[in-house]
């Protein structure tokens, strides 16, 4: 549900159509759409349609509002301040670096990239570069940056890849997070407590230790060097350490304590309330379920052409898609293992360094080696590079590695990777990939077997997937604001 009415005000002047296509996005359609995107309506019809039952294997039910958090209308204050903190590179350590850079509305709410490069580099998807001179990055982030398109609903409670934020009542915060128990109380869902975390990430935000901030009275990065440190919720912690820098800018503080009654003056604000914010705007504005699947699933009968219909009945038939991507949003929230090739850096792990466990890294069973989240597929037309490495880019060749994982790792096109190029990361993006033992640990691991469909019903599954496209999501130009509080720059 689009709050366009809180963030009309911020919105650009002039309509540049030429930057979608100077991203290499295929948005034509687009304009189509772009004068016609009033106040975001609500798509709770308060009745189910006549396809939205849900009984073995049959359709989900339609989405509601009562789907998401805040029956999805959190308060427009909150809407507002979460959308200039989005942008604003105030939260980076060396301020150079926004939430926005790698989850921007020109690409997706991603980055456009296999991989994302973090702070440190300029540009903005895949005309970002990898830095120069101090300034250059110290590696690509290790796995594609998610799109957050519908992340603000009730059954998203497990995030990040490999599920490393969930929510666990057992837990002090509500919530399973890498900082355990110094995750502070207050976040106000899944959604929020993983707004907590790019902030934390030399490579993502925080930059490194003796980085020169010219801007910050130590010209060596506190952040980074909290961030180095473990150091997220001290006194001094990276979290504590943003929340002074956002005290420090008035038009902030009165943000802040319209959107949030229990913040009096600056004392009183915390990251946790900036957390929020974001989590709401990310909601709101990227809610996406009127696609024409969800307009069928309401009853419309002629919303989905003939193509996208045959690909619905393959898809919850015969090509059994559904086993894991069920549920309203195509997704069990699960995790599974599919041979996706790895490329990239990786984690850490294996004798290499360069591999990348997956849900194992967090439950240290084997049993989940190389098993990744279940994405959602709703816009997935819209979120390439696919894949956990984003190994894929083009969403047939992702479509076909389904089919037979283990052949289509073994024959992995290299020209799918989209690593904006310098010698010494190119040197490690493929070590995994190239190393018939190591490729063969993830064949081992996978859990698709081998199914026959003919081209025309890959075809009639593509056009099922771009069903799923909201295409209020084909145009988020609205959601850039003109400026942030911090005086930065908006553009990358």
């Amino acid at each position: 549900m689009r709050n366009a009415s809180a963030l009309m005000n911020r919105a650009p002047k002039h309509l540049k159509v030429a930057v979608w296509s100077a991203l290499g996005l295929s948005f034509l359609s687009a304009v189509d759409f772009a004068f016609s995107r009033g106040p975001h309506r609500s798509r709770d019809r308060h009745r189910s349609g006549p396809h939205s039952h849900q009984a073995g294997n049959s359709l989900p039910a339609a989405v509601r509002d009562q789907d998401f958090h805040d029956d999805g209308a959190p308060s427009e204050a909150k809407v507002t301040l979460g959308n200039l903190l989005f942008f604003d590179k105030i939260l980076s350590g060396n301020r150079n670096i926004s939430c926005a850079t790698c989850h921007h509305p020109f690409a997706g709410t991603s980055d456009g990239l296999s991989l994302p490069i973090g702070e440190g580099a300029r540009g903005l998807s895949v005309a970002r570069d990898t830095g120069t001179g101090p300034d250059a990055i110290h590696e690509r982030v290790p796995r594609n940056s998610p799109a957050v398109f519908n992340l603000g609903a009730k059954e998203f409670v497990i995030l990040f890849h490999d599920g490393r934020v969930a929510v666990d009542p057992s837990q002090p915060s509500g919530f399973r997070s890498p900082a355990g128990d110094d995750l502070p109380p207050g976040l106000e869902s899944p959604l929020a407590v993983q707004a907590m975390f790019p902030v934390t990430s030399p490579t993502e935000m925080a930059g490194q230790p003796g980085d020169n901030d010219p801007d910050d009275p130590d010209p060596a990065n506190p952040i980074a060097i909290a961030a180095a440190a473990g150091d997220l919720a001290g006194p001094d912690g990276v979290w504590e350490l943003l929340a002074r820098r956002l005290r420090d800018i008035p038009e902030y503080v009165d943000l802040f304590k319209e959107a949030f009654p229990d913040i009096e003056d600056a004392a009183d604000l915390t990251y946790v309330h900036a957390a929020n914010a974001i989590a709401a705007f990310e909601a709101v504005q990227w809610r996406a379920d009127d696609s024409p699947f969800d307009r069928y699933l309401r009853g419309e009968r002629d919303a989905m052409s003939g193509a996208a219909l045959s690909g619905m009945r393959l898809f919850y038939g015969a090509a059994k898609c559904s086993s894991c991507h069920s549920g309203p949003f195509q997704t069990d929230q699960s995790f599974h293992a599919i041979a996706m090739p790895q490329i990239g850096p990786g984690k850490g792990d294996g004798p290499s360094g360069r591999e990348d466990f997956g849900r194992a890294r967090e439950t240290n069973d084997p049993a989940d080696l190389y098993k990744f989240r279940t994405p959602t597929l709703r816009n997935t037309a819209l979120t390439g590079p696919w894949g956990h490495s984003g190994a894929y880019n083009s969403l047939e060749a992702v479509v076909r590695h389904h089919l037979d994982p283990v052949e289509s790792l073994n024959n992995y096109d290299k020209g799918h990777a989209v690593l904006p190029s310098r010698p010494d990361l190119d040197g490690l993006d493929f070590i995994v990939q190239d190393d018939p033992s190591l490729r063969a640990r993830i064949a081992d691991a996978n859990e698709l077997k081998p199914r026959n469909l003919r081209d025309h019903h890959v075809r009639d599954l593509l056009a099922f997937l771009h069903a799923l496209t909201d295409h209020s999501s084909l145009d988020l130009r609205i959601d850039v604001p003109k400026s942030v509080p911090s005086g930065l720059p908006i553009f990358d």
